[in-house]
């Protein structure tokens, strides 16, 4: 549905911080499903950990986030033009299997509210394993200068 040129028109994040591959389903206003692929070249990976490459928690916290984003400008309510998306909260944020190279991460994510504030529920799978979840909640609000 979305390739990687669209994301990056939508997104400010950029390699190697853009986590977002491709976006496979939206239904605007309720629910988004993209996908990651983990390759072992992946710079995060360098570091977290030799020997043992292992996607941290928090970046599949934060590719959730960035399907949030994602959602809240196909249904209307961000425009990457003139607005910025922010994080502000993380809830129930639950980690059940690691994440490694060669998986293709499933991301779905739900919104609970879209609005200037947005709460959203989230998973990321691989296999039909749930790797972590979460609720979190982002601001919109307009672009910073610079």
């Amino acid at each position: 549905m979305l390739d990687s040129v669209a994301i990056a028109r939508i997104l400010p994040h950029r390699f190697p911080f853009l986590f977002i591959d491709r976006v496979v389903e939206v239904t605007p206003g309720q629910s988004i499903v993209a996908l990651r692929m983990i390759s072992s070249s992946d710079p995060i990976l360098q570091g977290h950990f030799p020997g043992n490459p292992i996607v941290p928690g928090v970046v599949q916290v934060e590719t959730m986030a960035q399907a949030a984003v994602i959602l809240a400008h196909l249904s209307g309510e961000f425009d990457p033009a003139t607005q910025d998306c922010l994080f502000i909260g993380i809830e129930d944020a639950k980690f059940r299997a690691v994440a490694v190279p060669g998986e293709t991460l499933r991301i779905e994510v739900q919104a609970e509210r879209l609005g200037r504030i947005g709460k959203f529920s989230g998973r990321v799978l691989a296999d039909d394993q749930v790797k972590c979840s979460a609720k979190f909640s982002a601001i919109v609000a307009p672009k910073r200068a610079g």
